[in-house]
């Protein structure tokens, strides 16, 4: 037998791959475009090499992790968030990773605090060097997310007065909020769901794809989820009119999470409150919150029609590929259809997410949290646009409450792969960075089973003896 894996041996694990990101990260992030290095250059070369040397380890110490949950003495929640906060600081003063979103975040907060419609125009309509810092993709599109984040992002502009650096790091700060709510939450909506809370903390926070996309990326998901995540914790607290206005202020951050509504109606009836009333007074908490938020934000209501902005031809969602792929064959074929084939399967796409979610729901409703966190999933796997973090969507909830471990286990390994699908810069891939990513995640492998051959040294010389 070996040697057992101990806790502190895990955040050493962890703490190295998180050091070895942001330290990769700082010639191979997403990174301002005055920093940016071209990916043939040394130091880009090696920042990618190192990113993914310490996404290697990193991944390997939550598996450790995971099998120190499991054993006969399992860490407290308490222990493993404070693995998570060890994990988190070289992310937390490291640059930008896997994306550019957050650049996108700060040019609507100052397009916000310059009174134009965010809604209706692009940043490039803001102009200077904020709005130069956002991908090409998003420069002439609206911004899809509710007035709820977009007065974050403007109060952030307006106390950082546009510096980069400081929005940069106020915009990882409120990420590092959202993810706080999420552990706060888990552990609750664990043991209503009668799962083990050690094991939700691990699963639905402690996952590569938080640490990489809600605190290295700084997306507003983890604001979003740890809003809904509160927003459930007050439901099964009994208190609904509470429960429906933090999760209001959820989908008025991102859209997806106005799901959670249907939760918090189920879990009042279940305490006793009349269907009808229980409806009618969900319905009225969300309609008095949206117009106080909307009216605290200054932004109108433009954010309805502008939630088909993440949809992009680049998209590389279940929906996307599958028009991408019949648009081509028409087009062989000569046909004048090509150009409907992808609107056409992104409604198919919605039409089946209506169905599912209607027999989620039906199905489900003894377990709200777990419909949800179905729900959530099914909307981001269906849906016209998908990104590796939009995965903790459904993952935070059913961390919690997923019925079995063989699920568990389904979902870690999705984690644990979309861990592995962006590049640190948030671009496109190819062939030689590709190459160079593998080259950093075999390093790390041969690394690790090294220094596991060194720790069986001593016990197999002591059995010998």
């Amino acid at each position: 037998m070996g040697l057992p894996v101990d806790l502190r041996r895990c955040q050493v694990i962890g703490l190295a791959g998180t050091v070895c990101l942001a330290l990769g990260g700082e010639s191979a992030g997403a990174l301002p475009a005055r920093e940016l290095l071209a990916p043939s250059s040394v130091h880009a070369v090696l920042g990618l090499v190192g990113v993914y040397f310490g996404l290697v380890l990193l991944t390997a110490a939550w598996i450790l992790l995971g099998g120190l949950v499991r054993g006969a003495d399992p860490p407290t929640p308490r222990a493993l968030v404070l693995v998570l906060a060890v994990w988190a600081a070289p992310l937390v003063v490291g640059p930008p990773l896997f994306s550019r979103d957050v650049y996108s975040y700060l040019a609507q907060g100052a397009m916000v605090d310059a009174h134009i419609d965010v809604y209706t125009h692009g940043p490039a309509r803001l102009g200077g060097p904020l709005a130069a810092e956002v991908a090409p993709l998003w420069q002439h599109t609206g911004a899809p997310y509710g007035p709820v984040f977009m007065a974050v992002a403007a109060a952030l502009y307006g106390l950082t007065h546009g510096e980069l650096p400081a929005g940069l790091l106020g915009m990882r700060l409120v990420a590092l909020c959202g993810v706080a709510l999420m552990a706060a939450a888990l552990p609750r909506l664990a043991r209503h769901s009668g799962a083990d809370p050690a094991a939700a903390l691990w699963l639905g926070v402690l996952n590569p794809l938080v640490l990489l996309h809600l605190v290295a990326g700084a997306h507003n998901d983890a604001m979003m989820l740890g809003l809904l995540g509160t927003g459930l914790v007050a439901a099964l607290a009994r208190r609904p009119v509470p429960a429906a206005v933090l999760v209001t202020l959820a989908a008025l951050v991102k859209a997806p999470a106005i799901l959670g509504l249907a939760a918090v109606v189920l879990l009042a009836v279940r305490a006793g409150r009349h269907p009808v009333r229980a409806v009618l007074a969900t319905l009225a908490a969300c309609a008095a919150t949206t117009v106080a938020a909307t009216a605290l934000a200054g932004t109108g209501y433009g954010w309805i029609a502008a939630l088909s902005t993440p949809v992009s031809p680049q998209n590389w969602a279940l929906t996307s590929l599958l028009g991408r792929a019949t648009g081509a064959l028409l087009d062989h074929l000569g046909s004048d259809l090509a150009p409907l084939a992808v609107p056409a399967w992104h409604a198919f796409g919605l039409a089946v997410t209506a169905v599912a979610l209607v027999a989620i729901w039906w199905r489900l409703r003894p377990r709200p949290v777990y419909a949800l966190g179905l729900s959530l999933a099914t909307v981001a796997a269906f849906g016209p646009a998908i990104r590796p973090w939009y995965a903790l969507w459904g993952l935070f909830l059913m961390a919690a409450a997923a019925p079995s471990t063989s699920v568990r286990h389904r979902m870690a390994a999705v984690a644990g792969v979309l861990a592995l699908a962006v590049l640190p810069d948030g671009g496109p891939a190819d062939g030689s960075r590709l190459l160079l990513a593998v080259c950093g995640g075999a390093l790390a492998v041969v690394v690790l089973w090294q220094a596991h051959l060194a720790a069986q040294a001593p016990a197999a010389l002591g059995r010998t003896a």
